[in-house]
Formats: C-alpha cells, structure tokens, sequence
C-alpha cells in the first residue's frame, strides 16, 4: 500500500499514521492490562472476559509489530540509507524478540482460562516483559522514523 505513494511526504506520513494506529492498540493492551490486575484478586466471569479481550488484543499488537510496523521502520531507514539506525534496529529487535516468546507463552496459558492459580506471578511478570518491549519498540521508532521527519518535509 505505501510502496506506491508519488511522494515522501505521503510515505511517511502514511508510516505515522499506522505507527499511531499501531501505538493505539498498545494503549487498548495496557488499559486491559491494568483492569485485569484490578479485579484479579477477586476473579468472576468479568475476569474471563477481560482476559480474553487482552490475550486476544496482545496478540494482534505483537503480530502488527513483527508484520507490518517493523518491516515499514526498516524499510525507512534503508531508503534514508540509514547504517547506524540499522545496526541499533538489529539489537533492539532481538530484545523484542526475547519478549515475544513470553507474551505468546501466556496467550497460550490463558486463553482458554483454565486455571488462575498462577495469574497474579504470571500478570507480574507480563507487565515486567511488556515494559521492556515497549521500551524497545519506543527506541526503534526514535531511531528508525523519528529521526528521519525533517528529512521527508
């Protein structure tokens, strides 16, 4: 889609655009996420269902970023033959990557919502793992996209 725009204004800002999107889900995943670890200590069926929401909308955020959101950053930088930003991307991919195993490792536990015995350790610990992520894909779209805007003007 953004392969065939005529200018760099329109492809980048197309670029923004879906980041923002993409930034809008993480906020949906962190409002859920601290519903969740509001009404966990006492759980009913509320709980089911904003943990599905949060299983459900976690999967999709992680999935647009390894997709759609990173490939666009990197294919960013490579027009703007941004070496640097390329080789910090690399590492900070690995880190997400690191992270990508838990959050699907607690999607999977909970999906089905068998058992809570362990949510509480388990919510602790997503939110430990999210943060780190977050901080990663942060420095990713600073180093990637952010840098290059008086480029694109």
């Amino acid at each position: 889609m953004l392969e065939n725009c005529k200018t760099a204004q329109e492809r980048w800002g197309g670029v923004t655009d879906i980041i923002d999107r993409w930034l809008g889900e993480r906020q949906q995943v962190l409002v859920l996420y601290c519903q969740l670890s509001e009404i966990i200590e006492e759980p009913s069926a509320v709980t089911g269902e904003v943990l599905r929401s949060m299983c459900q909308l976690l999967v999709d955020y992680v999935s647009a970023g390894h997709f759609e959101i990173y490939d666009q950053l990197v294919q960013e930088a490579r027009e703007f033959d941004d070496k640097p930003a390329l080789t910090e991307a690399k590492i900070l991919f690995t880190d997400v990557d690191k992270t990508t195993e838990y959050v699907l490792d607690f999607n999977d536990k909970y999906q089905e919502i068998d058992d809570l015995d362990s949510i509480e350790t388990d919510l602790s610990k997503l939110g430990e793992t999210l943060a780190h992520r977050f901080e990663a894909e942060d420095r990713a779209i600073e180093v990637l996209h952010t840098a290059h805007k008086d480029q694109v003007a």
